[in-house]
């Protein structure tokens, strides 16, 4: 397989909006403004990457940063029929050369429960002594 891996500003929301929602990290009604929220998520992202197999969108995932020390690693996903190929670390390095390209400094991120060797076999580590938070949004 020729998979291209490759930095965006701008991407087909529905085929990132179904990306969004194979985990199930988006809700699956049709509400049209989902597709404007999509296109400001690429287009506002530090660094979007897609992974393109024959033009086709099979993976993603992107960084949110300052542009100057920090920066977060989320949404990387892989469909499954394509998982275990190394699409998903080639999405995380490329995020990573491109962080790193722009003096980042520090890099992080939160893996869902099951995922967290994928990141360390990527050179990511468990941050002792802290807890990941969340507003609740009432």
């Amino acid at each position: 397989m020729d998979i291209e891996i490759k930095i965006v500003k701008e991407a087909d929301p529905a085929e990132i909006l179904a990306l969004y929602r194979h985990p199930g990290w988006w809700q699956t009604d049709d509400n049209p403004e989902y597709l404007a929220t999509v296109r400001g998520i690429v287009a506002n992202s530090f660094c979007f990457v897609v992974a393109l197999l024959e033009d086709r969108l099979i993976g993603m995932g992107r960084a949110i940063s300052d542009g100057v020390s920090d920066a977060y690693i989320q949404d990387v996903v892989v469909y499954t029929k394509y998982r275990g190929q190394g699409i998903g670390a080639a999405i995380t390095r490329k995020i990573v050369e491109h962080l790193q390209a722009h003096q980042i400094q520090w890099i992080g991120l939160i893996s869902e429960p099951g995922h967290e060797n994928f990141y360390e076999r990527l050179g990511f580590a468990r941050m002792e002594n802290y807890t990941p938070m969340l507003l609740k949004m009432d």
